[in-house]
């Protein structure tokens, strides 16, 4: 995983990983502390930050990803290009930037705000409880992938249809269709009307 200033105050001087800590949060997304992340998400959850990030090629094809088999959290399943926790007293646009280039090796040519969603999505896999917060963002992708194989297992640039037809036969991440349809709006005005999204 690259270093960038966000991890470097996440790991201890001699490279082994700290606690990560999540920003907790009330109703109306005000900080109201932090919670380590596992404890955050044990039943029935604490509602905290979370991003999402919805990137499309130049075709106006979703980028999905399948999260890395090892994961503790919803391993194996497929989800939405990139999504996570910022850092406690990280803007939720930094860490969506700099998850998406940690998990997929590339940066986005555009990333823009396209709301926020508040769930509360129990995996019935894991036990664990995704209670989030979740900003939402939307962008283009227009570089090569060099995906972390310990984040994730493959990726699949999809149009609706065969967004469709694969979620009908593949495992989703609990979240998925709930912030995808709170990201419609904007994901339209960038795809534009032809594109069926």
């Amino acid at each position: 995983m690259p270093i960038t200033p966000a991890t470097a105050t996440h790991s201890s001087s001699n490279g082994t990983a700290e606690a990560i800590l999540l920003e907790l949060v009330d109703e109306d997304g005000v900080t109201i502390g932090t919670a380590e992340k596992l404890a955050a998400h044990q039943p029935p959850g604490q509602l905290h930050r979370a991003f999402s990030v919805f990137l499309f090629d130049d075709y106006s094809r979703l980028l999905l990803q399948q999260r890395a088999l090892g994961k503790y959290h919803s391993p194996g399943v497929w989800s939405n290009t990139c999504c996570g926790h910022p850092y406690p007293g990280e803007a939720p646009f930094a860490a969506a930037a700099r998850r998406t280039y940690e998990e997929l090796g590339v940066s986005p040519a555009l990333l823009a705000e396209a709301g926020t969603v508040r769930y509360n999505h129990p995996d019935p896999h894991s036990g664990l409880v995704e209670q989030e917060y979740n900003h939402l963002f939307v962008g283009l992708v227009q570089a090569p992938l060099r995906p972390d194989p310990e984040e994730v297992h493959s990726t699949a640039f999809v149009t609706p249809d065969e967004l469709a037809e694969r979620h009908a036969k593949d495992t989703f991440s609990s979240w998925f269709m709930t912030v995808l349809d709170a990201a419609r709006p904007a994901v339209r005005e960038l795809t534009g009307p032809s594109a069926g999204w």
